[in-house]
């Protein structure tokens, strides 16, 4: 059976996330939709990892396997005529019939946005803060996270892990105009861990939660402070010899840069 390696991007705001659920829409299931109309049934799809509903993703790695045959460049056509206009498949090619999107992950990056001034435009992708924020105070806060950490109490309780000890492997704030950007990167990813942690940088940043008193919060204290999922982005997936991300810059600056590039490479060509 033939396989193939995806990545993929979204806007989140209509889907309760990315895996599929009996009665809820959900992105991997529009995908399935709309390779099946294609290939036909029988097909495996598998996410590099679940996002929340209303996360959206830049870069969503998944495989697909198929008893049906097809060239790359078809079948990404084809499956992106089919599917609704807020999920784009950015790149497909054939890849080995080993490789799994999740198992062979060996590191997940999230960009989360935080938006300081008002603006009509982009509410579904950032999180407008009113109160003036400290930067400093919140890069400070943020070197906390960094390494190996038992995160259990900034996971859904509800949430069913073997295990809640995460690799974080890079911690970036860097500010973009009126955004502040905040990347995390790690081995895996608890549910909710990423929103959670930044609300707690966020309180920081106002002013109102000191960073020695970041460890003596309990499970439902951090859980009030969840960011909300607007500003969450899965920003890439690194498998084995992949580069590291690039400069910490918005989500549409980074799509906007990569379309002029690719536009110029053509043009050179």
């Amino acid at each position: 059976m033939p396989k193939w390696k995806l990545i993929v991007e979204y806007e989140g705001t209509r889907y309760r996330g990315w895996q599929e659920q009996a009665n809820a829409r959900t992105v991997q299931g529009e995908l399935r939709k709309a390779a099946e109309a294609y290939l036909g049934p029988g097909l495996e799809i598998a996410g590099s990892g679940r996002t929340d509903a209303g996360v959206h993703a830049l870069y969503q790695a998944a495989h697909l396997r198929s008893p049906k045959a097809a060239r790359p460049g078809p079948l990404r056509q084809e499956i992106n005529d089919r599917l609704p206009a807020d999920i784009n498949v950015r790149e497909l090619e054939e890849i080995q019939p080993r490789f799994h999107a999740r198992h062979h992950a060996q590191e997940r990056f999230y960009l989360y946005q935080i938006a300081t001034e008002r603006s009509a435009f982009g509410k579904h992708f950032v999180w407008w803060i009113k109160d003036r924020l400290n930067v400093k105070l919140m890069e400070d806060a943020f070197r906390l996270f960094h390494g190996m950490h038992d995160f259990a109490t900034y996971r859904e309780k509800t949430e069913d892990s073997p295990s809640t000890l995460v690799d974080v492997t890079r911690c970036e704030l860097a500010v973009h105009g009126s955004l502040i950007l905040v990347r995390m990167g790690a081995s895996h990813f608890l549910w909710k861990m990423v929103r959670r942690i930044i609300g707690v940088l966020v309180e920081v940043g106002r002013g109102k939660l000191r960073i020695q008193d970041i460890n003596r919060l309990s499970a439902a204290e951090i859980a009030r402070l969840t960011a909300p999922p607007s500003g969450l982005f899965l920003e890439y997936v690194r498998y084995a010899c992949d580069e590291p991300p690039g400069n910490l810059i918005p989500a549409f600056v980074l799509r906007q840069r990569e379309i002029i590039n690719n536009k110029s490479n053509k043009e050179i060509r």
